[in-house]
């Protein structure tokens, strides 16, 4: 499955994204808030895209990883994703990261949005759902731009560079929307 914002391609990631992933996910700036940490190398970076691009297209795929890049010239600036709880509960979970150059320009808005509408129109979710460490602010920013509303913390939850931080939980449902 793969969509276009207005500025914006995205596309499930596939093996010829590994290099691009591997080099966004292994700067510091990017991982400063990510419980996942820095690749030691490339085949951990391998390891952890395996099973998205192993399920892509399945009948029961229950996780979307996209590259996001720059229409005219393919360039890769950074990933999003949603997983589905595919149950009764009907609920999505969104994520996006950034290289650092592209920060500050609307692109984790405009992603966050397409995605919390296709959350509600193609997989027909009730509550979409994101987390972040309490002191990313710039996340708090980009989810309060998309409608989502804090519905508390869970403390020293998000095990960071040695350490338990804090995380905000933001949603927005169905009926937030109509």
């Amino acid at each position: 499955m793969n969509f276009n914002t207005d500025r914006l391609k995205l596309t499930e990631i596939i093996w010829d994204d590994l290099e691009d992933i591997h080099a966004l996910q292994s700067i510091f700036e990017v991982d400063e808030f990510n419980t996942v940490g820095i690749p030691k190398d490339i085949e951990e970076t391998r390891n952890n895209i395996k099973p998205f691009i192993e399920a892509k297209g399945s009948s029961n795929q229950s996780k979307y990883t996209w590259s996001i890049r720059i229409p005219n010239t393919d360039e890769f600036i950074g990933l999003a994703g949603i997983s589905l709880s595919n149950d009764k509960f009907r609920i999505g979970q969104i994520f996006y990261k950034l290289h650092p150059k592209f920060w500050g320009k609307g692109y984790a808005t405009e992603v966050s949005k397409e995605i919390i509408e296709l959350g509600f129109k193609h997989f027909n979710l009730h509550r979409i759902e994101a987390g972040f460490a309490t002191e990313n602010i710039r996340s708090k920013r980009v989810l309060e731009k998309c409608g989502m509303i804090k519905e508390g913390v869970y403390r020293k939850i998000l095990p960071i560079r040695g350490n338990w931080v804090d995380s905000c939980i933001y949603a927005i449902t169905e009926e937030d929307i109509k």
